[in-house]
C-alpha cells in the first residue's frame, strides 16, 4: 500500500495576526505535494495572512507552520526557496523584455539559468515566442501571468501560492491559466491559490476550503467524473462569507 506523502504545505492550529488582533483563529490547513488547493472566503476572513504566514511575513502566535518541514519563524530565507508566490498583480520591470524578466529575477534568486532554459519556461507557460523579447510594459494581465508562471517553472520550487489568479482574466485567459496549473500538478508542485472565483476554483482544484473569521469551517474534496456538486459548493461558500 502506497503511502501518503507528507504535506508540502503545513498549518496546524494556526494563531496569528497583526498588532494586538488575531486574524487567524487556530487555522488548520494542509497541501500536499501534486495538489492544488483554493481557499475561499470573504475579504477579511484571513486568505491573505494565510499567505503571508506560509511566507514568513506574519508569525503564529500559536500552533505549528511548516514549508517543506521548514520553520518559517526560523528560517525564513530556507521558506521562501522552497516556494514561489503570484500576487493579484504581478510586480514585473516594465522596461525589460519577458525574457529578461525571467534572467533577472531568476539571478535574483540565485538561480542563474540558460537562455534556452529560459525560452523554453515562457513557452510551456504558454507565452508565445514573438512575444519573449517584447517589453512587458504593453503586455496583458494574462501575459504578465505566463511571465510569473514561467518564473515558477523555471525555479523549479515544490510550492506555488496564487492570490487571486484569474482576477481580471477573460474566460480565454482563466482557462489557460488553469491549463497551466494542471502542467505544474504533473510536475509534483503543491499549489495553494486564495481566490473569490468559486467556478474557477471548482474547474482545478483537487480540495476546496472555506474560511470564515480565520478558521476552516468547510472543506470539500473533488469527486467522480464532475469533480464538484457546484450547487452545494455554492451553499458553502454563502455560509462562509455571511
Amino acid at each position: 500500500m502506497a503511502s501518503t506523502p507528507a504535506p508540502l504545505l503545513d498549518i496546524e492550529d494556526a494563531v496569528a495576526g497583526y498588532g494586538d488582533r488575531d486574524v487567524l483563529q487556530g487555522l488548520t490547513l494542509q497541501v500536499s505535494p501534486g495538489e492544488i488547493y483554493a481557499l475561499l472566503g470573504a475579504n477579511g476572513a484571513g486568505k491573505t495572512t494565510t499567505i503571508s504566514l506560509l511566507l514568513g511575513f506574519v508569525r503564529a502566535r500559536a500552533g505549528r507552520v511548516r514549508v517543506g518541514g521548514i520553520d518559517p519563524a526560523a528560517d525564513v530565507t530556507g521558506v521562501r526557496r522552497q516556494i514561489a508566490y503570484i500576487p493579484e498583480n504581478v510586480a514585473l520591470y516594465e522596461h525589460l523584455s519577458a525574457r529578461e524578466n525571467l534572467a533577472y529575477l531568476l539571478d535574483l534568486a540565485g538561480q542563474a539559468a540558460k537562455d534556452s532554459a529560459i525560452r523554453e519556461a515562457l513557452s510551456s507557460a504558454g507565452l508565445d515566442t514573438t512575444a519573449h523579447d517584447r517589453r512587458v510594459a504593453g503586455f496583458s494581465k494574462g501575459m504578465r501571468q505566463k511571465v510569473a508562471i514561467a518564473l515558477a517553472l523555471a525555479r523549479q520550487v515544490p510550492a506555488l501560492l496564487l492570490d487571486e489568479p484569474t482576477s481580471g482574466l477573460d474566460p480565454q485567459a482563466s482557462a489557460e491559466f488553469s491549463r497551466l496549473l494542471g502542467q505544474l500538478r504533473t510536475r509534483g508542485v503543491a499549489v495553494l491559490m486564495v481566490t473569490h472565483d468559486l467556478l474557477g476554483a471548482a474547474d482545478v482544484a483537487d480540495r476546496i476550503g472555506f474560511l470564515l473569521a480565520g478558521r476552516m469551517v468547510e472543506e470539500v474534496a473533488a469527486s467522480g467524473p464532475d469533480r464538484f456538486d457546484v450547487r452545494a459548493l455554492h451553499r458553502h461558500y454563502a455560509g462562509a462569507v455571511a
